[in-house]
């Protein structure tokens, strides 16, 4: 059964662990994060962008998918659905097609605009008890055609969002999308600090959590990250899996070509790559 985000994550910053939300491409990608969360007894966020959705069919099918899934599969960890990076018409899509969580971000309009739009989807979403994350500053990188070039958040307009009455929210602190350059700065904590002054209890996300030094993921969600977002790294692992497969020429061998054994592989990688992210944010044990 999907679950509104916004309890785990009220328990995860309170325990000072995070939950993963590991964005899901396909039925491999969906299967694979499910069983791990479920051996691991780790509550999870399966995180989908308008890019995957559309590339999936539509919300609709992503959404019928992962609660059969659920079910075929007895998990019984909290787990939600959450739209990432979602424009103001693609949350309204997502809420109709039955996902659990979504995030407006409204990141790149002006801030009067973005506390608009976001005002509006928090009354909607939370009269059909879907949890919202929403968005300040920008995240660095590129992900299915959303272009951030890394702003750091305003505190004070961090506040005028989080007293909206939203969920969670995403504060650009320093972060990309992607694979970090050799030049990159690192985390701004000094913003992050700030931000918590002003938002208080309020669970915060950290999105492009591929790549961050443990180090720096420790010291976020110390200081109030309770949410952190990981793609990249699955999609190296499912390609360097699936590479290492194709170059031994082991689809080659029997029926080595059959999709399902071809894909197995890569859907491997990627339940070793969840299980890495769960131990290091905190969150096994913890459903």
């Amino acid at each position: 059964m999907l679950v509104s985000a916004k309890e785990m994550l009220e328990k995860a910053r309170a325990g000072k662990y995070a939950v993963g939300q590991f964005n899901i491409n396909n039925l491999e990608w969906t299967k694979s994060i499910l069983l791990t969360a479920q051996e691991l007894n780790s509550p999870v966020i399966l995180g989908v962008s308008e890019g995957a959705g559309k590339y999936m069919t539509g919300f609709k099918t992503v959404a019928a998918m992962v609660s059969a899934m659920i079910d075929e599969l007895n998990i019984t960890v909290p787990v939600a659905l959450h739209l990432d990076h979602g424009t103001y018409e693609g949350c309204y899509k997502c809420i109709k097609a039955g996902f659990s969580s979504i995030m407006f971000d409204g990141s790149h309009y002006p801030i009067e605009e973005n506390i608009e739009k976001t005002k509006e989807l928090v009354k909607i979403a939370h009269a059909m008890g879907l949890s919202l994350e929403a968005e300040v500053g920008s995240i660095g990188g590129e992900e299915d055609g959303v272009v951030g070039m890394g702003e750091c958040a305003d505190p004070k307009e961090c506040k005028a969002i989080a007293d909206l009455g939203i969920d969670f929210l995403a504060a650009g602190i320093g972060n990309i999308h992607g694979k970090y350059p050799a030049n990159w700065q690192g985390l701004n904590f000094e913003v992050l600090e700030n931000v918590k002054k002003e938002v208080g209890d309020m669970p915060l996300v950290l999105h492009g959590g591929t790549g961050i030094p443990a180090d720096m993921i420790k010291k976020a969600i110390s200081l109030g990250v309770a949410k952190i977002n990981v793609n990249t790294e699955c999609q190296l692992s499912f390609a360097a899996a699936t590479r290492e497969y194709i170059e031994a020429g082991k689809d080659l061998q029997g029926k080595g070509f059959d999709p399902r054994k071809l894909l197995a592989p890569g859907a491997e990688a990627i339940k070793a790559t969840v299980k890495e992210k769960m131990e290091l944010f905190g969150s096994v044990g913890k459903a």
